[in-house]
């Protein structure tokens, strides 16, 4: 049988389905490609919507299935899902899920500790960037595609960089392709 994706945070049960609009599918794989193919001949893997991280394995059994999972320490991962602390994780919103994702969502993952989180807004075509410094998410990046070229501010090219990862860049108009056609 199997299972429905759902999420569970203190002990309440957020059912997942259905499932986002096709906007949120394009941009998370055309993160996942990207984030993929830098990572070839890594220790690290990355996962897209079908990996639950279990941020407190030791105290209980909540997880959270982020859209962008970045984990790095294999022998943490058991099953469908993953203990240790991520490198980097992204949501895409979805109406759905957007408070969640901004509030609840963003506060585990500053807690568990892991060093970078975006927060992907499809149809807005935006990316919000939070690194961990000193235990707390600062915004460094705030990305909002203008993808005129007659605009004074086109911004297609602009290029972004995984902290953790520098030899993984990422241009904006990879991030959006695909979503109008």
């Amino acid at each position: 049988m199997e299972r429905k994706k759902d999420e569970k945070i203190d002990g309440v049960i957020f059912d997942m389905s259905p499932s986002p609009g096709y906007r949120h599918g394009i941009v998370n794989g055309n993160i996942y490609r990207i984030v993929s193919n830098g990572l070839k001949d890594s220790l690290c893997l990355v996962f897209m919507e079908n990996l639950d991280f279990k941020y407190h394995p030791d105290i209980n059994d909540d997880y959270l299935c982020p859209d962008i999972m970045v984990v790095c320490d294999r022998k943490l991962l058991k099953g469908g899902a993953y203990s240790g602390i991520p490198r980097f994780i992204v949501e895409t919103l979805s109406p759905s899920t957007a408070k969640r994702d901004r509030a609840d969502k963003k506060d585990i993952y500053e807690k568990a500790g892991v060093e970078e989180y975006w927060i992907v807004e499809p149809y807005g075509k935006s990316v919000e960037i939070y690194y961990l410094e000193n235990g707390k998410y600062v915004l460094k990046e705030n990305y909002l595609l203008q993808d005129d070229a007659e605009e004074e501010h086109d911004n297609v090219d602009t290029q972004i960089t995984l902290r953790g990862f520098p030899h993984i860049k990422i241009k904006l108009k990879e991030i959006f392709g695909g979503i109008d056609f």
